[in-house]
């Protein structure tokens, strides 16, 4: 009988541990997969001077971004600032003065993780590398802007196509 006790209780403690285990990697699984990554596109965006153009980015998997605070930036402006959205408004002040009045988000989308940034009136100025950050989820992605006239992009991509 004694014998008995003593393999229930072993079998028990096994139990334990294995239940232990699994809760833990339900746990981890479930906190990985909530976690939305920040995707830009693999290629440069390309405008030409005076367009209206979008850097796209995105949460995937998808997630309500109209409460989150997004911030778009290139790291070789002072102040660095693109656009700042926080608490579902854009706060103009906090934008570098030569993008005042000629970004935004579309508001509409935020819902559907679609945190892409509209330029409008494209600058030759604006060409660069443009940085889409969440603070709440610490991601980001960068987006190439390549911006030129008709002659300037022609030649470009004839150089590409002869290589």
């Amino acid at each position: 009988m004694l014998h008995v006790r003593r393999s229930f209780m072993v079998l028990c403690d096994r139990c334990s541990v294995l239940v232990f285990y699994t809760a833990a990697c339900f746990a981890l699984i479930h906190s990985c997969r909530g976690q939305s990554e920040v995707i830009g596109p693999l290629q440069p965006v390309v405008a030409l001077i005076g367009d209206d153009i979008i850097l796209p980015c995105n949460l995937d998997p998808v997630m309500d971004a109209f409460d989150m605070a997004v911030e778009w930036a290139r790291s070789d402006l002072d102040p660095r600032f693109v656009l700042v959205w926080r608490d579902g408004v854009d706060l103009e002040s906090k934008k570098h003065p030569s993008y005042t009045r000629r970004t935004s988000l579309f508001t509409d989308e935020l819902k559907n993780g679609n945190i892409s940034l509209k330029i409008s009136k494209v600058k030759l100025s604006d060409e660069g590398t443009y940085k889409c950050f969440v603070p709440e989820l610490n991601k980001h992605t960068t987006v190439q802007l390549v911006v030129g006239t008709w002659q300037l992009l022609r030649a470009m991509l004839t150089k590409q196509v002869s290589n």
